[in-house]
């Protein structure tokens, strides 16, 4: 089993089922993605690795299909007569060796089971199907039940039931699932023209030079009459071969996973084509701006009583009980009529592009119920953010150069008036008439360390930021 396939599927099948349960559309219209069948041949045994290859009789009532089986073995194991239809059950004819570890979800009673002991077609299992065209419902269900499970399919007809428009209907579905071989049986009774002509409806049916034998399983046939049935033996077990049987079921892998993006793609055309949702986008932005540019305009008084309040209560900006309820006024019973609109308007919208609404509208309840408080919580949120960091980053660069200036130019001014009283005391102490630093001195250097400490203690002040400014942009990005 091909298990990236598997995984594909039930990866389809998980989608489908969030689509329908968010109601972007119906399970009708998504049944066929829902019930899709992902069951290969090698589902029915343990062990793929040398797996046979499994060949089944298709066929309308009456076409003999049951008595190639039993040609086929040797002795009768599928039932044939007069009675219609014929095939009731499904027919299993392989090696005693084989052991089949999962048989489909039906009654054991619709499945026989025979065995044989020839190493000539050891890695065959026949099946003979049920007769698909019985009015009977429960034949063609086994037909369908069986079918995923099929390596070939070997599609009996006879001269006169050739046209029949159940079997092309079953052709044209299954197509390139399976390998096919054709069998014109009791060909006794037919004439050349009829097997020409079936060669041209398989063709117009997409089969490309398809293989058709000729049979008849008549006792009493003569030497003259076309009978090709050791060639179609010969045929399949030809194809018995490991690397045949890997070969097709990598080519049924790759037609249906063809099958399921064909699938997926027509299911995604019900969700409406991407130009069009991309243009319900490009209609929600312009509305939102608009929505936008309208609530600020209305809000520019209660924004600026809210940052004016913040900055003196920036502490207590999450307690109502001390804050007069500026927040309410910010979406107000106004605002929210206005949002309402706007969403309105995004409904209609999508109705008018033909888009699913009942999806939009169950997206859209929660944020209509929830607006102001989102609003709230955005609000503070961005008003805290705001006054952790207030300014722009170059303000608090320099005021941080402002504060380790505040500190360091003092020091070094101290130092220098310092370093300069040490040296004239020395220098004065060595001499005859010692002299000391004047008054001129002592100002000058009380200026210097005052202004040394003063200028950037002025330029903190000054690029110190606006708590009520940061207060303000905080609600004006909330």
């Amino acid at each position: 089993m091909d298990y990236e396939y598997s995984d594909l599927v039930a990866q389809a099948k998980d989608w489908a089922k969030e689509v329908t349960e968010s109601s972007w559309a119906t399970e009708i219209q998504l049944n066929a993605l829902l019930e899709y069948d992902a069951r290969t041949p090698d589902a029915l045994f343990t062990d793929n690795a040398s797996r046979p290859l499994i060949v089944a009789f298709l066929g309308g009532t009456g076409v003999g299909k049951s008595t190639l089986l039993n040609r086929l073995a040797g002795k009768e194991i599928a039932r044939t007569g007069v009675v219609r239809p014929t095939s009731k059950e499904v027919t299993l004819f392989h090696h005693e060796s084989i052991r089949i570890a999962h048989l489909p979800r039906l009654p054991t009673d619709k499945i026989k089971i025979a065995e044989h002991s020839e190493d000539s077609n050891k890695q065959i299992i026949w099946i003979d199907m049920p007769d698909f065209d019985s009015t009977e419902q429960s034949n063609q269900e086994l037909v369908l039940e069986w079918l995923p499970h099929i390596d070939v399919l070997i599609y009996v007809v006879s001269p006169e039931r050739y046209r029949d428009n159940k079997a092309w209907q079953i052709l044209k579905a299954e197509g390139g699932k399976h390998a096919w071989i054709f069998v014109l049986n009791q060909s006794d009774r037919g004439q050349p023209e009829q097997y020409q002509d079936f060669i041209k409806q398989l063709e117009k049916a997409g089969f490309s030079n398809p293989l058709v034998y000729q049979s008849c399983c008549a006792v009493d046939k003569s030497s003259k009459q076309i009978d090709e049935f050791d060639t179609l033996r010969a045929t399949l077990q030809s194809l018995a071969t490991e690397n045949t049987i890997q070969q097709l079921e990598l080519r049924g892998l790759q037609v249906r996973k063809a099958e399921l993006s064909k699938l997926l793609q027509s299911s995604l055309n019900l969700l409406g084509p991407s130009t069009v949702t991309e243009e319900a986008i490009t209609f929600w932005e312009s509305q939102w701006r608009e929505l936008q540019r309208l609530i600020l305009d209305a809000s520019a008084l209660p924004i600026q009583q809210m940052a004016a309040y913040y900055a003196l209560q920036s502490s207590e900006l999450a307690d109502k009980t001390t804050a007069p309820y500026l927040h309410l006024r910010l979406w107000d019973k106004w605002a929210q009529a206005r949002f309402d609109d706007a969403l309105d308007a995004l409904v209609l919208q999508v109705n008018h592009l033909q888009l699913p609404v009942l999806p939009i509208k169950k997206l859209l309840l929660p944020i209509r119920e929830n607006s102001e408080k989102i609003v709230e919580e955005k609000t503070l949120l961005s008003v805290r953010k705001a006054l952790i960091k207030p300014g722009n980053i170059i303000q608090r660069s320099l005021i941080k150069i402002a504060q380790f200036a505040e500190v360091v130019l003092p020091i070094s001014a101290m130092g220098w008036v310092g370093y300069q009283v040490f040296i004239e005391f020395y220098e004065s102490s060595l001499e005859d008439i010692p002299h000391y630093v004047g008054t001129d001195f002592a100002i000058n250097s009380t200026m210097l360390i005052a202004i040394a400490w003063l200028f950037p203690y002025f330029l903190q002040k000054k690029l110190k930021p606006s708590v009520e400014k940061a207060a303000l942009k905080g609600l004006n990005y909330g």
